[in-house]
């Protein structure tokens, strides 16, 4: 039985908030859709002809599925390792490729599509002996390495002694994890609770975590070994730096910005705590983009892979907690739209947004629009809230207020919307509204107005003879 969205827990969202039941609807379809993924791809696997997924392989993700089993029967109060491993944000991406190399549309299969799905299927079985070493299962098995390296989600990566994908024999028991290479010495890992294992050998990198965004609270994955962390470059998600590998000096950078994240939030507003509490599952940390210099960042999200979240490190608590804010609000739309439709309007970028340069299609309108009125509720509350920084949050309320003014006539005067997304719009306006009424002082309103007039003015003078102007 579908999830049922009711109008209740579609006006919290309208307005960018989410009662923990509202969140936890849109966890719960989430978390089923990757399940039901994954099991697409073991489904496409045995049906699969065995010139692109042998016998073999197929046997092998039986075993692996059989070994998550296992260790789903061993949940406790700290929930299935294994349904932690399975709806993980990552392994999204994982699934989603998979599956498209188990369905190839060309007749012909290459070499390197061979190689690639074998790499793919493959990871499944380093997913499978993470959850067992979680639930504390013990086992011996064989695992394989991606151009040298054997990674294993929540606890670590080895460096295999030889280049290309070798075999990796791995034994365990009571929490002692032994890798056995070829060629080289046997690399003995500990287990820790939590995030990561550590170990003596050089070869054996641990998997980092911060601390709990709140006392107590379980600590946040800072992951950047897994292969399927990052998009494959491709045009939508041109605005992205590459991935991070974080040395000790900029993992303490990451955790000073963390340490404040929660009370700057807070301070914000508390759903705005609460929905990152809910949501937030991993960070991935991405390169710092360049000429940035410090201050600047980009960050992001990917619908494949929800509550992952992909930035660079952030200079200042503040600055972290309005990443959270602004990428949180995409993966509350993106997960809302996958269960009930809210317009039906094409893809073709056509439309005005004043915080880009190029037409954009009406769901990214959407998108947009929607996390940047969140980002004007943020840095109204952090005005009123916090005399300190005032200045600063006000220029950026009335920024966000402004843009948000200027894109939310197309998105309410379109006919494309379906009556939920009629409902849901109306609410973003509801919204903007009742901002309006503690406006930021004069001067910065009437420089937000100015930059949008500006954005206004450059984008009809690119627009191609001819092209439609929208948003008027």
């Amino acid at each position: 039985m579908l999830p049922v969205v009711t109008d209740g827990a579609l006006d919290e969202l309208a307005a960018t908030e989410g009662s923990a039941d509202t969140l936890a609807l849109l966890i719960r379809d989430q978390d089923t859709r990757r399940l039901l993924l994954v099991r697409a791809v073991l489904d496409a696997a045995d049906a699969a002809d065995t010139g692109l997924c042998p016998g073999a392989a197929k046997r092998r993700l039986r075993e692996d599925w059989a070994l998550l089993t296992a260790a789903d029967r061993t949940a406790g109060a700290a929930g299935s390792p294994a349904r932690a491993r399975l709806t993980h944000p990552l392994m999204g991406p994982w699934a989603g490729r998979t599956l498209t190399g188990l369905t190839p549309r060309d007749a012909r299969i290459t070499a390197e599509h061979r190689l690639e799905l074998q790499r793919n299927l493959s990871h499944f079985s380093a997913v499978a002996v993470a959850a067992a070493v979680r639930a504390g299962l013990p086992f011996t098995t064989s695992l394989t390495t991606r151009d040298g390296v054997l990674t294993l989600p929540s606890l670590g990566a080895l460096r295999s002694a030889e280049r290309g994908d070798t075999r990796i024999d791995v034994h365990h028991v009571d929490g002692r994890l032994t890798l056995r290479r070829p060629a080289a010495d046997d690399v003995t890992v500990h287990l820790e609770s939590g995030t990561g294992a550590w170990s003596e050998a050089l070869a054996w990198t641990p998997a980092h975590a911060l601390p709990g965004l709140l006392p107590g609270g379980a600590p946040m994955p800072l992951d950047d070994l897994d292969p399927y962390r990052v998009p494959p470059r491709e045009p939508e998600h041109h605005a992205l730096s590459g991935p991070a590998a974080p040395d000790h000096a900029e993992r303490k950078r990451w955790l000073q910005a963390w340490s404040g994240t929660a009370s700057a939030l807070r301070t914000g507003g508390e759903q705005r705590l609460a929905e990152t509490l809910a949501l937030l599952r991993c960070l991935v940390p991405l390169e710092m983009p360049p000429g940035a210099d410090g201050r600047g960042s980009c960050s992001g999200t990917r619908r494949e892979a929800f509550g992952a979240l992909l930035s660079s490190a952030p200079a200042t608590p503040v600055a972290f907690a309005a990443t959270l804010v602004h990428e949180l609000q995409h993966t509350k739309l993106a997960a809302l739209s996958e269960m009930v439709e809210l317009h039906r309007a094409g893809p073709e970028a056509r439309y005005f947004a004043p915080w880009r340069p190029d037409p954009r299609p009406y769901d990214g309108l959407l998108q947009g629009t929607y996390s940047h009125l969140a980002m004007a509720d943020f840095f109204q509350r952090l005005a009123l809230a916090d005399p300190a920084r005032q200045e600063s949050a006000w220029a950026e309320h009335a920024r966000y207020h402004a843009q948000v003014g200027a894109a939310l006539p197309a998105l309410v005067g379109s006919s494309d919307l379906t009556p939920m997304g009629r409902r849901f719009v109306d609410g973003m306006a509801a919204v903007h509204e009742r901002l309006a009424a503690h406006p930021a002082p004069r001067g910065y309103t009437a420089r937000a107005q100015a930059y949008v007039k500006v954005m206004r003015t450059l984008w009809t003078q690119r627009r191609p003879p001819g092209y439609p102007l929208t948003n008027r």
